[in-house]
């Protein structure tokens, strides 16, 4: 083996022992109570409160710059509030559930109830756009369930995933929770792994590897993915606050979220209203951007490269470019990779920015003539992780609601859906697979284990269901069998 195959191999070693270290450890505990999993919450609630700051740091550090304020906002609090919810919820999720059972098993002393039962050891795969919150988000569910945790930070934010390996170690024990750092070559090593289930947040392209690498053990998988989320903005809509709300979202963290609104779909007629609105609001939000403490910088030179070829190839496509640059600054010297708003008009489906997840400050902005159209363009397309409508007229919304398939839906604003915790939140198709967050997120991490008691009388015989077969039997038969 080469040097790097060697350490590849020592590096999935270490890791398979460390899950069957984990896996021991859950075995021997249960069943898992109640003050277990809140003494771990609360653990993973201190270690966030008590590296707010080193975490903004690293955050800041990774991406070049990145506002601490936006930070808190976004992870720190993205953080903390699953934490809490489930410390406050946790004995209510854990209660079995009595269920009904068909008649009359209920009235001869049978009883039915789902118990939630912790998986085991459960892997986590965050992405490099929110590391803390999409690390923790998905933590404080399955430590309510009674998990335990093994965490693949991503490669492309070291600060903030070395970070998060010395801080778990404080708090946890390895056999509690984990973090395994690396590169490409052990996040692939760590997809492969026999997980009791995985949650892979991250690009649908890698998904695929992912989900292909979990069949080979039949691991349960949550996959939270992204696309191309779309705005409708309808005739009825108050264009001044929909643009701005619009320009919040797209704007937040340069743009580099799963759930930013990737396109717009506005009235014909209403378009160039649309893009003066666009431009005014991040003007009022972003005066200035590249001394502006409260803008995010894109990630790398490379996402930067990655975003200025989809406007170039717009523009040699025929696209109408306007950039917002509000201070009229030279982005060209900057020690950052700091982008403005680029709107997009006139985008066609043969620009790759109408083919591909955008993630940056980049926004197309598509007219239509009804409402119809629009419906029919989002239909056409692969199913989004987050729809937006814009509007007041209720048949309208309706017939969008109705009409589209989409993961989730914030009605008059952007992304705010994925921040409530008793909302489920996940993808479709392209766009993910599965869902958590609260309850919802407990019963993902969990295994509904169903459980039937017997009375002590003979209900086999006395519905005729035991040999021999005779009358009683055809009698049973026909009565569950007819039409």
């Amino acid at each position: 083996m080469t040097i790097a195959a060697d350490a590849i191999a020592r590096d999935t070693a270490a890791m398979q022992a460390l899950l069957e270290k984990q896996r021991a450890a859950f075995t021997a505990e249960l069943p898992v109570s109640a003050a277990i999993r809140k003494d771990r919450l609360q653990r993973a609630l201190k270690l966030m409160l008590e590296h707010r700051e080193a975490f903004k740091k690293a955050l800041s550090d990774d991406f070049g710059h990145r506002p601490a304020e936006m930070t808190d906002i976004t992870d720190i609090m993205g953080s903390v509030k699953p934490l809490k919810h489930a410390l406050k919820h946790v004995d209510e999720w854990m209660k079995p559930e009595k269920r009904k059972l068909d008649f009359p098993l209920g009235l001869l002393g049978a009883k039915a109830m789902v118990e939630w039962q912790p998986k085991g050891v459960v892997g986590i795969i965050a992405p490099w756009n929110f590391p803390i919150n999409l690390t923790f988000a998905p933590l404080a569910n399955i430590l309510a369930a009674g998990n335990r945790a093994m965490i693949k930070p991503s490669e492309f934010t070291p600060a903030t995933s070395e970070l998060m390996a010395r801080a778990f170690a404080q708090y946890f024990d390895e056999a509690e929770v984990a973090v395994v750092t690396g590169g490409p070559e052990v996040g692939k090593a760590f997809s492969e792994l026999a997980f009791d289930h995985l949650i892979f947040t991250g690009a649908t392209s890698i998904a695929r590897h992912v989900m292909a690498a979990a069949a080979k053990n039949l691991v349960p998988l949550t996959l939270e993915l992204g696309g191309k989320s779309p705005t409708i903005l309808s005739r009825s809509a108050d264009i001044a606050s929909a643009t701005e709300r619009v320009a919040m979202g797209k704007m937040m963290n340069a743009g580099q979220i799963c759930l930013a609104p990737d396109y717009m779909l506005v009235p014909q007629e209403k378009e160039a209203e649309v893009v003066e609105g666009l431009k005014a609001a991040t003007t009022r939000m972003y005066p200035s951007l590249l001394a502006n403490d409260d803008y995010t910088s894109v990630i790398s030179k490379r996402h930067r490269d990655r975003l200025e070829a989809h406007i170039a190839d717009a523009r040699a496509k025929g696209a109408e470019i306007v950039e917002v640059n509000p201070a009229n600054e030279d982005f060209s010297k900057q020690n950052t990779n700091k982008m403005p708003l680029t709107i997009i008009r006139n985008p066609t489906d043969d620009m790759t920015v109408m083919q591909e997840e955008i993630f940056g400050p980049v926004l197309p902005v598509k007219s239509y003539k009804t409402v119809e159209e629009a419906i029919g363009y989002i239909n056409a397309k692969e199913r989004p992780l987050g729809l937006y409508w814009f509007g007041t007229d209720t048949g309208e919304e309706r017939q969008v609601l109705d009409k589209t398939v989409s993961g989730g839906v914030t009605v008059n604003d952007v992304i705010f859906h994925v921040a409530q915790e008793e909302l489920p939140f996940g993808g479709i198709g392209p766009a993910g697979m599965g869902n958590y967050h609260g309850h919802d997120g407990f019963k993902t991490f969990s295994h509904a284990k169903s459980i039937y008691r017997q009375p002590k009388m003979d209900l086999a015989g006395l519905a005729g269901f035991k040999p021999p077969y005779g009358e009683k039997t055809r009698k049973a038969l026909a009565r569950e069998l007819k039409a």
